[in-house]
């Protein structure tokens, strides 16, 4: 399936495979490495004459010769799906589930619980990322974006959706805009300051940044909304409620038409027709799924399920945890939390921009916060209404100004089109510093 560079929904996708150090990379070179053994052990044994070499029928040679290729066929499939689970760097975190559980069970400790969670989701939201990935491939372009969409926060709606079922809603809050201020200023900030580090300047699509920072903005106006109508601490008010559960209807329907809108009405826009690319980019486009839809969707439940668990375990310590450490709940969710499913992404846009890829970039940084803004964030408030919970977008006043001012701050830097590492140095220091803010913030627990 072709897919473009600058749409919000396959960007991280395209940016995992122009990673030098990807899995599929890496396993390629396995394999290779492994075919020229297996030759070069077949060329040092000593050939026979012809003489003594029976004759085989054609047919039996070539039903042979079927059957191998199947074997092997299977071998590379059963290879292909070992090496999402445990073909990268970050998956060494995975020998930390057994003793997740085990924290948990034992009661070692809220502190034990917390950081074992921690690093066991890490890895997993990277091998979520890669089962998406390998299912989107089997898929056309518009199928492949709708599943990239779906689940490119799936770790962040699990998360809050358990905090929330276990009424820690002041982490819901701190999560999802901790999330946005992450990818938009810190994620973005490393972006242009390391991209710049070997460039006087670099460019990008300011058509498709500013359109970002303008749904961005629609958000902030859904925070604002309740905050007349009631003190942050009456949270079972009603017209708070309503406000909240309005204006959440009100940004998944913007997401849907922003789905329609890239999917289909303008997908010409973002699938980079007219661009000249270079071979690897095209083959990277013309890339083929190495395992089978239904092991590709057996992937995607199984890491689904496992994150559940473990985010359970992370959630339900935090209480716990908070009181041992004497860290705020509002920091946990701001600054901590977000890292878990984000962490290989932010790695890999800085990698991208190193190379000069400012739209994939961007694609990756802004795009992810509009998906949580847009999506992660209304679905948070409606399911709370369903389970009768009191979920509201009547954040604390200090988050939502900071919200609006660090929203106008990146329009200004990403509004003519250029970057440089001083405009990355200067959104480092805007998140640096209100990670500082928020670990004084004091928030009444609901």
């Amino acid at each position: 399936a072709s897919v473009g560079e600058t749409g919000t929904f396959r960007a991280r996708a395209i940016a995992r495979r122009m990673v030098g150090s990807s899995r599929r990379q890496l396993l390629k070179q396995a394999q290779g490495a492994s075919a020229r053994s297996v030759n070069s052990a077949a060329n040092e044994t000593t050939p026979l004459s012809n003489s003594s070499i029976p004759e085989v029928p054609e047919e039996a040679d070539s039903t042979k010769s079927g059957e191998q290729n199947s074997s092997e066929g299977m071998g590379n499939i059963w290879l292909n799906f070992q090496s999402i689970w445990f073909g990268k760097p970050i998956s060494i975190f995975l020998i930390t589930m057994p003793f997740s559980v085990w924290a948990a069970k034992a009661n070692w400790g809220a502190g034990w619980v917390f950081w074992l969670n921690f690093f066991t989701l890490l890895p997993l939201a990277s091998i979520l990322g890669d089962f998406t990935e390998e299912a989107a491939l089997h898929t056309n372009e518009t199928i492949g974006g709708l599943l990239n969409a779906t689940f490119g926060n799936a770790v962040e709606v699990v998360v809050g959706l358990q905090a929330l079922l276990k009424d820690e809603i002041r982490v819901v809050q701190a999560s999802m805009i901790g999330s946005i201020f992450s990818n938009l200023l810190l994620v973005l900030g490393c972006c242009f300051f390391f991209g710049g580090l070997t460039r006087k300047e670099q460019t990008f699509n300011v058509t498709s940044a500013t359109a970002s920072m303008a749904l961005l903005s629609l958000s902030s106006i859904a925070l604002i909304l309740p905050t007349p109508f009631a003190n942050y601490y009456e949270v079972q008010d009603e017209n708070v409620l309503m406000i909240s559960r309005s204006a959440a209807i009100g940004l998944l329907f913007m997401y849907l038409q922003l789905l329609v809108f890239q999917l289909w009405t303008h997908k010409e826009v973002f699938d980079g027709s007219g661009v000249e690319k270079t071979d690897d980019e095209e083959e990277d486009e013309d890339e083929e799924p190495s395992i089978p839809m239904w092991m590709a969707l057996l992937g995607l439940g199984i890491v689904t399920w496992t994150v559940t668990i473990f985010s359970d375990y992370l959630v339900g310590s935090i209480d716990e945890f908070c009181k041992e450490s004497g860290i705020s709940r509002t920091f946990v969710g701001l600054i901590i939390l977000p890292i878990v499913g984000n962490a290989v992404e932010h790695i890999t846009a800085v990698n991208v921009a190193i190379k000069n890829k400012m739209d994939l970039s961007l694609g990756v940084a802004v795009g992810s916060c509009t998906q949580i803004a847009l999506f992660v964030v209304p679905i948070t408030v409606l399911v709370g209404w369903m389970c009768d919970k009191p979920m509201t977008l009547n954040f604390p006043h200090f988050e939502v100004f900071l919200y609006v001012l660090s929203i106008l701050t990146v329009s200004i830097s990403v509004g003519t089109g250029r970057t440089n590492w001083l405009l990355g140095s200067l959104l480092i220091t805007t998140y640096l510093m209100i990670a500082i803010g928020f670990w004084f913030e004091k928030v009444v627990n609901f």
